[in-house]
C-alpha cells in the first residue's frame, strides 16, 4: 500500500546524511496539495455532488488526475489505474516542486511497458478524500475554509461512485481494463460490481474481498497515533505554522504501516543490528539503523500527505466488504462479468494470500484459473510496487485475453 520504489528496496541499510539533509527545515502543517500550488502534471475535472452511502451529499467535488497516451477515436483503449492508500495520480514522472515524490509505478506504465502508453490511453485519478488535488479534508468547503474534521465519512463504494462520474466527464463509457493494488484493488472490485458494463478487464493486486478484523485493528492504531498527537488539535491544524502541525502522529502512523508493508526477513537482512552512526545506541546517543530508516520515511511522508486525509482513507479501507448488502462475498464475486487477474504475494503480512485465493476462486472470468497468480518476494505487501517483472508478466496476460 506504499508508494515506495525499487530504489527504496536497494539493500543500502544506512540512511545517509545527504538523504537526511534533504528533509532539512520544518515540515508544513499538511503535505497536501493546496490551491495556488504548482500544478505539475495534474489535470482537474469537476463532477458535481456525490451522494454518499451515509446519506450525506458531498457538494462541488473535484477530481485531480493525470493521463498518458492517446484516446482512440472509438474510445476503446482506455485503462484506469487506481492507487493505494498513500499514492496519488502521479503514476509516472519525476519528483519536483509540484510532485513531492516520483511516480509510483514507473516500471509498469510507460512506452513499451506492460501498460504500454503507446497503445493504451491511461488515466489515474487521485481518490476522493485524498490530498493531492481531489476533494478531501484539506480542500476548501463551500464556506471557503478547509473541510478538516467536517469532511464526511467515505466508503470504498463512495469513492468508486466518484470515479464513475469522473470517467463519464472524460467521455469514457467503457475501460479496456481497471487496474489497482491494495486500496486501489478494493476500488477495482467495486468497479466490476457497480459498473459491469463499463469494465472489460480487471486486475486485483494484493487486496482482500473484505477487510478483516485483524486488518481493521492494524489500521485503528495508526488512526489513534494521529489523533493523540496534541498538534492534531481535533483535526483543525491547517492554520498552524511550519513545524507545528501533527507531524509526529502522522509520522508514527507511517512507521507502523511500513512494518505491515514489508517483512521481518527483509528488515533483518537489510539492517541486522547495525548502527546508524558511530554512536552506541545501547544507552548512548546513537540509534539502530532500522530506527533511523523508519524515522526518515516517516518524516518524509509528512511532507506529502495530510493527517485528516490519512484518517479518512484508512476508514474507507475499513469499510471494504464487497459482500455487504449483496448476499455475501461469494455471491458478489459470482456476479462479476469482467475478465480478471488476481495476484497475491507470498510474503504479504498485511493482506495475506488467503484473501486473494478467495477472490480468484470466486471470479468466473479469471484468465489464470481458480487460484491467484502468486509472486514470491521478500518485500511483502509492497512487492506489487517493486517486483516489476512478475507484475508485468501477469498484466501482459490479462491485456492479451
Amino acid at each position: 500500500m506504499d508508494w515506495q520504489t525499487t530504489a527504496d528496496a536497494v539493500p543500502a541499510s544506512i540512511v545517509t546524511e545527504a538523504r537526511a539533509a534533504s528533509l532539512a527545515g520544518r515540515a508544513p502543517a499538511t503535505g497536501a496539495w493546496r490551491e495556488g500550488d504548482a500544478l505539475g502534471d495534474r489535470r482537474f475535472v469537476s463532477i458535481g455532488e456525490v451522494a454518499l452511502e451515509s446519506g450525506r451529499v458531498l457538494p462541488s467535488v473535484r477530481i485531480a488526475y493525470e493521463q498518458w497516451g492517446t484516446l482512440s477515436p472509438a474510445r476503446d483503449n482506455a485503462i484506469l489505474v487506481l492507487h493505494a492508500l498513500t499514492g496519488d495520480s502521479h503514476v509516472v514522472g519525476p519528483a519536483g516542486r509540484a510532485h513531492p515524490s516520483a511516480g509510483w509505478w514507473p516500471g509498469i506504465v510507460g512506452p513499451g511497458l506492460a501498460i504500454d502508453t503507446d497503445r493504451w490511453f491511461v488515466v489515474a485519478p487521485n481518490v476522493l478524500g485524498g490530498c493531492q488535488g481531489s476533494t478531501g479534508p484539506a480542500s476548501l468547503a463551500p464556506d471557503r475554509a478547509e473541510w478538516g474534521i467536517r469532511f464526511p465519512f467515505l466508503t470504498i463504494r463512495d469513492q468508486v461512485r466518484a470515479q464513475i462520474a469522473f470517467a463519464r466527464e472524460l467521455g469514457i463509457e467503457r475501460f479496456a481494463a481497471v487496474v489497482g493494488g491494495s486500496m486501489g484493488a478494493m476500488h477495482v472490485l467495486e468497479w466490476a460490481i457497480m459498473a459491469p458494463d463499463a469494465v472489460e478487464r480487471i486486475a486485483v493486486l494484493a487486496a482482500p474481498a473484505a477487510t478483516s478484523a485483524d486488518q481493521i485493528a492494524l489500521n485503528s492504531v495508526q488512526i489513534e497515533a494521529i489523533r493523540t498527537d496534541p498538534a492534531f488539535r481535533g483535526g483543525e491544524f491547517y492554520d498552524a505554522p511550519d513545524g507545528d502541525g501533527p507531524t509526529r502522529g502522522l509520522a508514527l502512523a507511517r512507521r507502523m504501516a511500513m512494518l505491515n508493508y514489508r517483512t521481518a526477513s527483509e528488515l533483518n537482512q537489510r539492517f541486522d543490528r547495525s548502527w546508524q552512526s558511530d554512536l552506541d545506541p545501547l544507552g548512548g546517543d546513537g540509534r539502530f539503523a532500522v530506527e533511523s530508516y523508519l524515522d526518515f520515511h516517516g518524516n518524509k511522508f509528512t511532507r506529502r500527505f495530510d493527517a485528516n486525509s490519512y484518517i479518512v482513507l484508512t476508514q474507507a479501507m475499513n469499510s471494504h466488504d464487497i459482500g455487504r448488502g449483496r448476499g455475501g462475498v461469494s455471491a458478489a464475486l459470482a456476479a462479476v462479468e469482467a475478465r480478471s487477474l488476481v495476484l497475491g504475494i507470498d510474503s504479504d503480512r498485511y493482506f495475506p494470500l488467503a484473501g486473494q485465493a478467495e477472490i480468484a476462486a470466486g471470479l468466473p472470468g479469471s484468465v489464470h484459473g481458480p487460484a491467484p497468480v502468486v509472486v514470491s518476494s521478500e518485500y511483502g505487501h509492497d512487492a506489487f510496487l517493486i517486483e516489476d517483472d512478475a507484475i508485468a508478466a501477469a498484466i501482459d496476460r490479462l491485456l492479451a485475453a
